[in-house]
């Protein structure tokens, strides 16, 4: 399975970052393998507004099933619902934690976005 983990770095030693639309970066990994490939979120990190919807947008290109984050907005979480992406929230760690975490089954799907929109 293929999931996207926002974070702060380019490896799986990194942060994650706790922000869905305005994350650094998006770790695409291989859950099996642990194999991994960095896509910058650099397009949407200044933008005033819709930085959510770009991102996911952008995720849903991937073909990734999950994204695993500290926060997701409405905006954000509405767009990967409809990619039939899952997200799990509230979330922290490094990116290969947080994988490992989900491998073994310690992380469930939100039932919606955990924060209001524009959240900084």
């Amino acid at each position: 399975m293929k999931v996207v983990v926002t974070s702060s770095g380019k490896d799986l030693d990194a942060d994650l970052d706790p922000r869905f639309g305005r994350a650094k970066y998006f770790i695409v990994v291989d859950t099996k393998s642990m194999d991994f490939e960095v896509k910058e979120n650099t397009q949407n990190l200044n933008l005033p507004q819709g930085a959510g919807i770009q991102a996911g947008k952008t995720v849903a290109e991937t073909g990734v099933e999950a994204v695993l984050t500290g926060n997701c907005g409405p905006k954000a979480f509405q767009v990967l619902e409809t990619a039939g992406i899952h997200v799990i929230t509230g979330i922290q760690g490094t990116v290969k934690g947080v994988v490992e975490k989900f491998n073994a089954g310690e992380l469930s799907y939100a039932g919606g976005p955990n924060v209001e929109g524009h959240w900084v």
